[in-house]
């Protein structure tokens, strides 16, 4: 099939809308995650968004599932799954904003990733916003200092997986409809998270099944808006959107913990941020033969 149609506006709506989809699902998880083992959280979080997707998927029909890629989907379900395992570890860990930074300095991996997977070919424009946003990652990382914290290296961790999994999602969407990519990523996620939480499982109290359920369902939700959202424009092109989730998750975290960043913090998102936009757009700027 061809490539799919872009359509920037409003692909850049469903990314917004997935950013806070994605930022208050964190700070749901990050509640939860104080007196339940991260593997729990993220079946949990697959479990149930997959719950929550089935009535869906239902109403659409049994065609609505038919793959001709399931290889693909696993692919990326086994790359996602390694990015959301990096990903709630550092929110139970790090500040809420700080985690959704590093796990969305993903941009600064997606033309690395293209390259290697789709073929396209990365401009040598894109080299000077790339170190300025590793330069930004080595800021927030903080090495060398008394106050580094090793498990933000987890964090890049979850943004060169996420990375490759939402290049996935790109390739996907020349086959395969919307329904089908996020059911079988639900699917195949919870699948893979069984075990590891069956490993660590006791029962969550009462009161925190409606944060669980709420994870599941922003991920869910999240999951079909970030769909959406590359299924009309290049990741080049709508990426930089999903970096409005670090200024929704910056003001959770002030209104629920009082978490300012520090200077450190705030001078590397700086740079991470206006890197990733950089890199992104220059990404999407066709290369000559040259390059």
């Amino acid at each position: 099939m061809s490539e799919p149609a872009t359509d920037l506006r409003r692909a850049a709506a469903s990314m917004v809308a997935a950013a806070f989809s994605f930022a208050l699902m964190g700070l749901l998880a990050k509640l939860a995650s104080k007196t339940l083992p991260h593997t729990m959280v993220v079946f949990l979080r697959s479990a149930l968004g997959l719950l929550v997707l089935l009535p869906w998927v239902l109403q659409k029909g049994p065609h609505a599932l038919r793959t001709r890629h399931f290889g693909g989907h696993v692919l990326r379900g086994v790359f996602g799954m390694a990015a959301m395992y990096c990903f709630f570890y550092c929110i139970a860990h790090l500040a809420l904003a700080e985690a959704l930074l590093l796990n969305y300095s993903l941009p600064l991996f997606l033309p690395i990733v293209e390259r290697a997977w789709l073929g396209i070919r990365i401009s040598r424009a894109v080299l000077p916003p790339l170190l300025l946003g590793f330069a930004g990652l080595l800021l927030i990382l903080k090495p060398g200092t008394g106050i580094f914290e090793p498990v933000a290296l987890v964090g890049v961790g979850a943004a060169v997986f996420a990375a490759t999994a939402q290049v996935g999602i790109r390739k996907l969407t020349r086959s395969e409809s919307v329904t089908s990519i996020v059911f079988y990523f639900a699917l195949i996620s919870s699948l893979l998270s069984l075990g590891p939480a069956l490993w660590q499982w006791h029962s969550p109290a009462l009161e925190l099944w409606p944060a669980l359920l709420g994870v599941g369902v922003l991920a869910t939700l999240g999951q079909l808006l970030m769909t959406n959202a590359y299924h009309h424009a290049p990741a080049a092109e709508v990426g930089p959107f999903i970096y409005t989730s670090v200024v929704f998750a910056g003001v959770l975290d002030w209104l629920f913990f009082s978490h300012l960043p520090d200077l450190y913090a705030s001078s590397g998102a700086l740079l991470v941020i206006v890197a990733g936009v950089v890199a992104l757009r220059r990404a999407a700027t066709p290369v000559s033969s040259e390059s």
